[in-house]
């Protein structure tokens, strides 16, 4: 299992939100390209950068996150506010490694299969796509966490396997932003359910031994944000943690 350190964007600042909720937000004072300076010269490879205005409809940080993020050499996993197809393929022409779909793909019932239509071989699908899974006790939420979908969980991951998606960012947004542990029982759901996906953890990761616990599963990767910035998990142990599962691939 890899770990993505993240950078949640809001107002151009580097934020983090409590469970979603754009009224509990912590700031902090460190630049988003200082620290994608720090995470590259540590020797991490992916970044997970969401524009939170985006993800309300807001797209005036665009083009303060693309002339920083066109500067890196990492590879970079980027959502909020992607509400077509064409933003998609002009994100992938970018450079963008990943991008995160998530509103327009449960608003919309023809948005994947278009986009399934339009791009995907089903690697290049899983390559390339990230279908944004943010559940409130098995609710999927959407517009920035403000919505519910009458969708049941499952339904929605067997339809976006069947279109050939099969990378999941699922965020337990009743542990986001808490450091409080992540949502391992949904995890286990989900993949007792698709044992095969591409699953990314997301959400109230607080420490190594969390980290060592979502590694127990078959979980892709993990997302890991506050726990950084407040001081819970170093940089460094990032870096030991990413070169240590490598090498034992």
């Amino acid at each position: 299992m890899y770990i993505i350190p993240a950078v949640d964007v809001l107002d151009q600042k580097i934020v983090r939100l409590r469970e979603g909720d754009y009224n509990q937000v912590t700031k902090y004072e460190v630049s988003l390209e200082e620290q994608i300076e720090l995470y590259q010269s540590n020797g991490t490879e992916y970044v997970h950068i969401i524009d939170l205005n985006g993800a309300k409809g807001d797209f005036s940080n665009q083009k303060y996150l693309f002339d920083i993020i066109k500067k890196t050499d990492m590879k970079v996993q980027y959502g909020g506010g992607v509400r077509s197809i064409e933003k998609v393929k002009e994100l992938l022409d970018s450079g963008i490694h990943r991008v995160i779909v998530g509103t327009q793909a449960i608003t919309n019932p023809t948005f994947l299969q278009e986009l399934s239509e339009e791009l995907c071989g089903k690697t290049k699908c899983s390559d390339q796509v990230v279908v944004a899974i943010d559940v409130l006790d098995e609710v999927i939420k959407y517009s920035g966490w403000m919505e519910s979908s009458p969708i049941k969980l499952m339904d929605y991951v067997d339809k976006c396997l069947q279109l050939g998606f099969f990378r999941f960012l699922c965020t337990d947004i009743d542990k986001d932003g808490k450091l409080g542990g992540a949502g391992v029982d949904l995890y286990k759901k989900l993949l007792n359910h698709s044992p095969f996906i591409k699953l990314i953890a997301s959400g109230g990761i607080s420490s190594m031994a969390d980290i060592e616990e979502l590694n127990e599963f078959k979980i892709e990767s993990c997302v890991v944000g506050k726990a950084i910035y407040e001081g819970h998990i170093s940089i460094e142990e990032i870096k030991n943690w990413n070169l240590q599962m490598l090498t034992s691939l």
